[in-house]
């Protein structure tokens, strides 16, 4: 589609590190998927099973997160202004609603096992789960490189993945060693429950933080009254007011302020000065500046009252 309208910020991402990455996590992880459920099922091994729910899970979350990642390369539209950006942040949310869901479903199934113990094939359990111990590790350093280089909630999301999975194939060979030496075979819920716990920490942080950009809250990285103060101590401003700052996706924000200036100040000199101080001292480039004055523009009290300070 042709570009309709100007913006000053294209409102795209190219993240060609996190498309690759995800693609090669994605091909390695389907791969295993497949290996991991023929083991489970063949071992009737809970922690096998469990973990290989939690790398379908894996297939999926990874599947939107490339949608997520292409979806972010669209040009905005005369509908979607801010473009696609944003269904990146809605993929990270449902795949930390994923993690959590089952993160439960694991925790139920390990309460099942537990009333009702069953044996498991060791030998298949361990030779499994350390095949997976290998990929998950080789995967889970892939995806912090990526972190490193380019900073993307889905694929932080997806590393949270890998980390659960990792851990769980240690937990997994931890239990088959100590199942064949001790024939306690409540330790396979018992770790297949931990590594639930493990996994629903990860997917809620993932929720609180695609939570917290959907609400359109001012980023963790941001202090607003900072912004605030630095805007007033600028000689040609009298009052900020009207504040709004907010992450349309990871590492993409957007700032809108109404401004009272000194009169006789250009409006176009006022709004280069604040746009200056936010682009240089808080890399924030898509800022939407209005300068007001009181007598023209109806503020009610804070009008009254601003004006009363003025006299």
């Amino acid at each position: 589609m042709n570009q309709y309208d100007f913006h000053h910020l294209d409102h795209v991402k190219e993240q060609n590190t996190s498309k690759k990455t995800l693609w090669i996590t994605l091909t390695l992880t389907l791969f295993f998927t497949i290996v991991e459920i023929v083991g489970g099922l063949v071992s009737n091994s809970l922690a096998l099973l469990s973990d290989s729910a939690h790398m379908i899970s894996d297939v999926l979350a990874l599947g939107l997160s490339m949608v997520a990642i292409y979806m972010a390369t669209r040009k905005p539209n005369r509908k979607y202004t801010f473009g696609f950006l944003r269904f990146e942040i809605i993929a990270s949310f449902l795949n930390g609603l994923a993690l959590a869901i089952i993160a439960a479903g694991i925790f139920v199934e390990g309460i099942k096992r537990i009333v009702h113990p069953q044996t498991v094939d060791m030998p298949i359990m361990l030779t499994i789960a350390s095949i997976g111990l290998v990929v998950n590790v080789v995967l889970t350093i892939v995806l912090s490189r990526s972190m490193k280089e380019e900073d993307n909630l889905n694929v932080k999301s997806a590393l949270w993945h890998f980390i659960g999975d990792l851990l769980s194939s240690v937990g997994i060979i931890v239990s088959a060693i100590v199942i064949h030496f001790t024939g306690f075979f409540l330790l396979d819920p018992l770790i297949s429950m931990v590594v639930g716990a493990i996994i629903f920490t990860g997917g809620s942080r993932i929720i609180r933080e695609s939570y917290l950009v959907l609400m359109e809250s001012v980023p963790d990285k941001f202090d607003l009254d900072a912004i605030r103060q630095d805007l007033n101590d600028l000689d040609i401003v009298v009052d900020v007011h009207e504040l709004h700052l907010w992450a349309v996706t990871t590492e993409h924000y957007s700032l809108t302020a109404h401004v009272f200036v000194k009169q006789g100040i250009e409006p176009f000199c006022a709004i280069l000065a604040i746009n200056e101080i936010l682009k240089n001292k808080y890399g924030i480039e898509h800022s939407t500046i209005q300068i007001e004055h009181p007598i023209l523009h109806d503020h009610g009290e804070y009008g009254k009252a601003f004006m009363l300070r003025q006299a």
